[in-house]
């Protein structure tokens, strides 16, 4: 087994009772999920890296975790002035024009539960400014005590029939990892698939810290979205749970006729 350092403490904060009422209620109606492949994941710390399947991809990890592991979040989603208008974009701007109404005010009634899931579930907020350097440095801090990081990359672009393409740039934590530790990070793929209640667990492919970084980004994301397909085929004939949020008769299947 891998040595874990003790993992700092962190405070609790007063809305932590959201997030405790909101994984009893996930327990109680969402199906119990099994997990395949558990002896890929390796006795070192490692990158996950898993198609999100809408919500599905982060309530699995959160409410049913293989191992002992940070998610990363959009950190919109961490901030109260900042959870609607990043909602109501990412989740429901493709709605019918006729029913965005309801779906705009769906996103400030969710904007506190939101906050109190999000900072007091074991996350680490994701940004796209000068913050970014708070999260590679949780990330680093995280994985030094022994936990994974598990991280849900895809964009808005589709890849094939079972992911949507990878923002490619989450690789370079591997390349921060080894010069603060000298060494090379797994990356551990894993397929979400709601309709069979499973989680898939791939092998694993190691960062190739001698490589240019552009060459190791394009070849980790393409082994990992190979195999996260590949996982895909190989279950039974099943209906994918896209990344976007789109009608549910257009959801594609898992093996192309």
């Amino acid at each position: 087994m891998r040595e874990k350092k003790e993992a700092e403490k962190q405070p609790r904060r007063k809305d932590y009772f959201v997030l405790v009422l909101v994984k009893g209620a996930v327990r109680l109606f969402y199906p119990r999920i099994t997990t395949l492949g558990k002896e890929n994941i390796p006795d070192e710390p490692c990158i996950i890296v898993a198609n999100h399947a809408q919500m599905n991809g982060p309530i699995i990890f959160e409410v049913y975790p293989p191992v002992r592991r940070y998610t990363w979040c959009i950190g919109e989603m961490m901030h109260l002035k900042e959870v609607p208008d990043y909602a109501f974009t990412d989740f429901w701007s493709g709605k019918p024009w006729w029913n965005r109404w309801f779906f705009r005010l769906l996103s400030f009634v969710i904007a506190p539960i939101a906050v109190g899931v999000f900072n007091n579930a074991e996350t680490i907020g994701v940004y796209h400014d000068a913050r970014l350097v708070n999260t590679f440095r949780e990330t680093m801090q995280r994985l030094e005590e022994g936990a994974d990081i598990v991280i849900f990359p895809e964009h808005d672009k589709p890849c094939n029939h079972i992911v949507y393409d990878f923002q490619e740039h989450f690789v370079d934590t591997a390349r921060f990892y080894y010069r603060k530790t000298g060494k090379e990070l797994l990356f551990l793929p894993a397929y979400v698939c709601p309709k069979l209640r499973k989680l898939v667990i791939g092998h694993p492919t190691r960062f190739q810290a001698g490589r240019p970084i552009q060459e190791e980004r394009d070849r980790v994301c393409s082994y990992l979205q190979q195999e996260i397909t590949r996982m895909a085929e190989k279950l039974p004939p099943h209906t994918v749970v896209p990344y976007k949020n789109i009608p549910k008769k257009e959801y594609p299947k898992s093996r192309k006729e």
